[in-house]
């Protein structure tokens, strides 16, 4: 089982949107890219050179599924408005709440979609599943103008299995109404929270929610790691440096958060301005935004020893099985995946107003991203990419299982990390 690690929070928000992207050009994608994906460079915002002769071909009608909340599902949809209206090709989004069931029983019933959009470490799975398809001689852009942890992402075992727009991790996030500076050690933000936790009066320290992905920073500090593929163990949920980093998350965060560690109430408890600091992504903002909270985006402090080494995502538009088709819906949906990926106005708007960390190395290269972007891309540079090979989905559960044990009390970290090795392996 794949983490939903975020559970209904995700990925790109902001209005305007639409305003932006009027009058960009959608031109029809390309049906013979070389087997690297490099036939055209789509730095103008195209997703192709529209050769001749594709006019005549029937426009085509394609599915695109997403999860996202609430605030950010009113973007998509003003983006594939967007794309439809420029475009003669059609794309029918749909927001889907679990995602991954979904995709994993229509697909194989020939009822899912063209495309679907989540992180990376999706592609090992849905690949040797067959749920998805390599489209590598296919594409019209050129990998080669995406960051090199992007271009690897979206690639498994050789296949060209989607194609990436943003990268994503957490970070800490700072009330500045509460807070008069920005820590610069761990030990100095441990003093604030401290300082500003009062639970008697509903403050509190931190609010941060505990699952695998937002505590990774943590438990890979020390040299720890949950998962490599080739590793000496490839699992290492059982390892000393494991353990250490999850004995030093409940010593020094712990004591000043909320007693329920889920997504929803956590991040409520900031975005409700009752605490000094938290430990989210960019998917978070808009709620801040919306509750007017005076909040700055921070990288990740140093430590004394270790560093904090946070898991990344690369949003990744996937190639779902019916594009394995070359019919009218596999072209669509083809020619909205390379638009969406490389039309430089969207992507940044989306980093300007909504913290997205682009992938497309010419608009990190221009340097005017704003400094919620700087903050979330540091902490991101410093992180490790998700796996994305299959035996990673037995991970994420057992040790979501583990941690919630050792935030109640219910077990230490070495006899909670212990049994979800035990239940890994005998998953495997």
């Amino acid at each position: 089982m794949t983490m939903d690690r975020r559970n209904v929070i995700k990925r790109i928000g902001g209005a305007g949107v639409a305003a932006t992207l009027a009058g960009c050009s959608v031109q029809e994608s390309g049906d013979g890219g070389s087997g690297d994906g490099s036939s055209g460079d789509g730095g103008d915002g195209s997703s192709g050179d529209g050769s001749s002769g594709t006019e005549q071909e029937p426009a085509g009608t394609a599915t695109a599924w997403y999860s996202l909340s609430e605030s950010e599902l009113a973007t998509r949809k003003e983006i594939i408005s967007a794309f439809n209206e420029e475009s003669r090709h059609t794309i029918d989004g749909a927001d889907i709440s679990d995602l991954q069931q979904k995709t994993s029983s229509a697909i194989p019933a020939g009822e899912g979609p063209q495309t679907f959009d989540w992180a990376h470490d999706w592609a090992g799975n849905t690949f040797e599943q067959g749920f998805i398809v390599d489209q590598s001689d296919k594409v019209s852009v050129e990998l080669s103008q995406f960051t090199e942890a992007a271009q690897t992402a979206v690639q498994y075992d050789g296949n060209l299995i989607g194609l990436p727009y943003a990268a994503e991790t957490v970070t800490p996030i700072a009330n500045m109404d509460i807070v008069d500076s920005a820590p610069s050690s761990v030990s100095e933000m441990v003093s604030m929270m401290e300082e500003h936790h009062d639970p008697d009066n509903g403050q509190y320290g931190l609010a941060y929610p505990i699952n695998s992905y937002f505590t990774s920073a943590w438990l890979q500090a020390f040299g720890g790691y949950f998962f490599e593929l080739g590793g000496d163990p490839e699992l290492g949920v059982a390892q000393d440096e494991f353990i250490r980093g999850l004995e030093f998350l409940m010593e020094n965060l712990r004591p000043y958060m909320p007693n329920d560690p889920g997504y929803s109430p956590q991040a409520a408890t900031f975005q409700e301005g009752n605490a000094a600091f938290t430990i989210n992504g960019p998917w978070s903002l808009t709620a801040m935004d919306d509750n007017d909270i005076n909040y700055q985006v921070l990288p990740f402090p140093s430590m004394e020893s270790g560093q904090p080494t946070p898991y990344t995502g690369i949003q990744t538009w996937y190639f779902a099985k019916p594009m394995g088709t070359e019919g009218p819906a596999a072209k669509a949906a083809r020619s909205f995946i390379e638009w969406f990926v490389t039309n430089d106005d969207h992507l940044r708007t989306l980093a300007q107003e909504q913290g997205s960390i682009p992938v497309k190395k010419s608009i990190l290269e221009e340097g005017d991203l704003p400094d919620v972007v700087s903050a979330f891309g540091a902490s991101a540079e410093q992180g490790r990419p998700m796996p994305a090979a299959p035996r990673m989905g037995d991970v994420w559960g057992p040790v979501d299982s583990a941690l919630v044990k050792v935030f109640n009390g219910d077990a230490s970290a070495e006899q909670a990390l212990t049994t979800a090795a035990e239940q890994i392996r005998s998953n495997w």
